[in-house]
Order: C-alpha cells, then sequence, then structure tokens
C-alpha cells in the first residue's frame, strides 16, 4: 500500500525547508540529530536522491520541526492518513508505545547505498502489537435501542468520519490548542463567516 504521493514530494521539502529557517535556521546536521538518522540519510533525503520514502522518517521530520498537519497532509495517501497522524503524535511524545500499532513503528528497508556508506542508527524498539476493539464496540453499539440522543451521537459520528484528511489534521490540531487558543480560533472564523455573509458571498 503507497503511504505518500510521490508527485507531491516537492511540496513536503518545500514545506520542511521553510520550518527548518522557522525553527531557527536548522542546518540537515541539527535536522538528523533532532531525528536521530544519519546525516548522509538526511541529505539523501532532502535533496531526493533517496527513492525511499520511509514513513518513520518523515514523521520524525513533522514531529521535531512541529509542521502543523494541515500544511502538509495532502501529500500522505488517504488510506495513511489516521496511521500517520498517530505516528507523528507518538514522535510528539503525545502517545505512549502501547497506543501504535508495532508494525508502524518497523523501519522500511533503507537504500543501499546509505547501507553501504554508513552504520544506520537503531529506531525505537518495536513494540508489542495490540489488538483494535473499534469493530467490537460498534457491534455493542449498534446492538443498543436507538434513542433520540443516539441518533444525534451517530449523526455527529458520521460527520466526523465523513472529514477529508486535511481537515482531520486540522481538527486534531484545533483540539491540542489551550482553551483561549481555540477562543481565537473559532472568534476568527465567526468574523469571516460574517463578513462573506455581508458581501453577499454563499459558503
Amino acid at each position: 500500500m503507497a503511504e505518500f504521493k510521490k508527485n507531491k514530494v516537492e511540496m513536503f521539502l518545500g514545506v520542511t525547508r521553510k520550518y527548518m529557517q522557522v525553527r531557527g535556521a536548522m542546518s540537515q546536521k541539527e535536522l538528523a540529530e533532532q531525528t536521530d538518522v544519519g546525516i548522509s540519510t538526511m541529505s539523501r533525503f532532502l535533496s531526493q536522491k533517496s527513492t525511499e520514502l520511509n514513513p518513520q522518517l518523515i514523521a520524525k521530520i513533522t514531529a521535531k520541526l512541529n509542521i502543523p498537519l494541515h500544511e502538509m497532509i495532502d501529500f500522505v495517501e488517504e488510506d495513511f492518513a489516521d496511521r500517520f497522524i498517530r505516528l507523528v503524535k507518538f514522535y510528539k511524545d503525545e502517545l505512549k508505545e502501547e497506543d501504535i500499532d508495532a508494525n508502524d513503528l518497523k523501519d522500511s528497508a533503507p537504500d543501499a547505498a546509505t547501507t553501504k556508506n554508513e552504520n544506520t542508527t537503531t529506531e525505537r524498539r518495536v513494540v508489542e502489537e495490540r489488538r483494535d476493539k473499534t469493530e467490537e464496540i460498534k457491534v455493542v453499539e449498534e446492538a443498543k435501542p436507538t434513542t433520540a440522543k443516539d441518533r444525534s451521537d451517530k449523526s455527529i459520528r458520521e460527520k466526523l468520519e465523513s472529514l477529508t484528511p486535511r481537515q482531520r489534521a486540522f481538527m486534531t490540531e484545533f483540539l491540542n490548542l489551550k482553551l483561549e487558543e481555540r477562543d481565537l480560533i473559532v472568534d476568527l472564523g465567526n468574523n469571516m463567516f460574517h463578513y462573506f455573509k455581508m458581501k453577499g458571498m454563499d459558503l
């Protein structure tokens, strides 16, 4: 399964370079140290000399540079978006090891040239795989009698499930903000809605 859109690699690298500057003119060496990979590996990736799109490396770069997910989520294949967001949270220390699939932490095969030229650093230890209970929960919920409140909750759940990866990424970042920061975003949004309505624009 493809995890990233190869035709958008340059877009992601552009965002990466931008945030290397934003975070204090960070060098390739410093980014390599932050993400615990070899300098050669980082150099090859940033110069597009590597054909391997390693999910762990990309998630580490996103986490360590604190890149807003909505700025680069279009680079991630839709089927991989939720797993990628969890991976980024893991490398930000927002998720525990037991909260993430062990398969997502397994290293992809490194480039042959990289293997030949340097000793690659050891990745985080692979954690015990945890069985997903989502389907079981759904079965139990569907067995319960449907009330008006249940129908309302289901409607909200369906709306959340229909969000695009970009919208889910924004939602994740929004929910991680402090209360007053969320209020600021809401106020800005309301002002925009009022402005568009005054101009007679349909949203």
